[in-house]
């Protein structure tokens, strides 16, 4: 058997790795959307580098729109083949891609509205609704723990991987030619000691591991307590600046993790009293969904749920759901903290949150992710001093903050507890995926130093031979 990897290939986003059996039988892993890649984006998202209609199974470890997101198109190009995700993620899978059509159909029209006073030629979506329902026509739930077979001689277990409600790290018994070949792929590792989640669970010895690698080289650890850089962010913009705090923040998971922080900052009297915004219809419906699956909770929110029964609800928060009532927040000169996605400020309906804040020196855009390099996100992380939003250049003059320690993702520590369940020796590949190309080198030293000897960093459509 083969593998080949044509997305998150020393790059953070678009996940996707094709299996090929020695019987010709093809399993993806994951089907993501490339973001935040410059100009290249479009074309990535286009092209898969294989052939949709012959894919036999996809398997999602969860529901981010970079592991997700092109699920609907690998559809309209072909596929016709069952997908296998969690319950949670399978929800959580149907608000997000509807969103995501939504917001490429927004998006287009205000570029195509652009390009026809340029005269120049319209651009189509990836996908329209009707591809996500087709679809989730497609998808089959499977429990966290239970195995299933397939196809012929092919199982498939999910296990937590503590990343976002729903999130699996991904393994296969394959039966070939009498031979067994286990295979695990982490999909997205989280944090040991999360905010919201259970840590990252064991998982059986594997022959071969994709393992993400996104903060390869950083500690969380060293980064401030987050409910105290909230805090702080907060009162110098609201109080002091009299200002607005723009928090770009991925629909799941992010969200949750600060309206959590700030539940609890209100429950101790600690929170001032300026208006919360989460100006996303799509994050009251994530949260709703994440509400139910309590099963995923730590032992932290579980006894928070004892004296609060909405941990994610307090005084002055309040939801946007309407356009009209998100544009009037940029008209409004009051204090406030705005939560809107996308997480890396690359769509959605926080790009024109920035877009007018960003001239004013009393506001603060804060940053509580990974953003990729060349996203807007990522180049006001890096410091830039000006940046094209919609086609128009913006000089930078808010304030731009980050807290790392609010990443769902594991540093480097949390990948090698992950790990920790494997004896080295054993695995003959371990291949790094979801990182960029100088983290994942540097990491690559220390997995080879905690004794994995074979360690390879794909790039994008590079192939190798599995054996047995």
């Amino acid at each position: 058997m083969k593998i080949s990897f044509h997305g998150a290939a020393r790059n953070v986003t678009g996940s996707k790795h094709l299996l090929t059996l020695d019987s010709g039988t093809k399993i993806l892993l994951d089907c993501g959307m490339f973001q935040g890649m410059g100009q290249e984006t479009e074309s990535l998202n286009e092209h898969f580098g294989f052939d949709p209609a012959e894919v036999d199974y996809l398997v999602l470890s969860h529901a981010h729109i970079d592991h997700s997101g092109l699920i609907p198109r690998l559809v309209n190009q072909g596929f016709k083949g069952q997908i296998y995700a969690t319950p949670a993620s399978m929800e959580l899978s149907q608000i997000l891609l509807l969103d995501s059509a939504k917001i490429q159909a927004g998006d287009l029209a205000y570029k195509n509205k652009k390009l026809l006073k340029r005269g120049m030629p319209l651009e189509e979506a990836l996908y329209v609704e009707d591809d996500v329902r087709a679809a989730m026509s497609l998808f089959v739930a499977v429990d966290y723990q239970s195995e299933i077979e397939i196809t012929e001689g092919v199982w498939l277990k999910f296990i937590d991987a503590g990343h976002i409600i729903g999130s699996a790290s991904v393994h296969l018994t394959i039966i070939e030619g009498g031979k067994t070949t286990k295979l695990s792929f982490s999909g997205d590792v989280g944090q040991y000691g999360d905010l919201l989640l259970r840590s990252p669970q064991p998982f059986p010895q594997a022959d071969y591991i994709l393992l993400e690698s996104t903060y390869g080289d950083k500690l969380h650890k060293d980064a401030q307590p987050t409910e105290h850089a909230l805090l702080e962010v907060v009162t110098k913009t609201c109080i002091e600046k009299k200002g607005k705090v723009i928090i770009p923040a991925f629909s799941v998971g992010r969200t949750q993790e600060l309206l959590y922080i700030l539940n609890n900052l209100d429950l101790k009297g600690q929170l001032p009293k300026v208006k919360v915004y989460v100006d996303s219809p799509l994050s009251a419906k994530a949260t709703q969904i994440v509400e139910k699956h309590a099963e995923g909770y730590n032992d932290n929110v579980l006894d928070v749920l004892k004296i609060d029964d909405n941990p994610f609800d307090f005084k002055n928060l309040h939801y946007v759901e309407s356009v009209a009532e998100s544009i009037a927040l940029n008209a409004d000169p009051n204090p406030c903290i705005i939560i809107s996605a996308s997480g890396m400020a690359e769509a959605g309906r926080v790009k024109h949150h920035i877009k007018n804040n960003i001239g004013n020196q009393k506001n603060t855009i804060l940053l509580v992710g990974y953003c990729e390099p060349n996203s807007l996100g990522g180049r006001l992380k890096n410091g830039a001093q000006q940046v094209s939003i919609f086609g128009d250049k913006f000089d930078v003059h808010a304030e731009v903050r980050s807290i790392e320690s609010m990443s769902a993702h594991g540093d480097y520590q949390d990948l090698l507890q992950f790990l920790s369940c494997q004896d080295a020796g054993k695995v003959k590949t371990l291949f790094l995926v979801h990182g960029e190309y100088e983290v994942q080198l540097n990491f690559k030293e220390r997995l080879r130093a905690a004794g994995f000897r074979n360690v390879e960093i794909p790039d994008r459509h590079q192939s190798f031979d599995l054996l047995s």
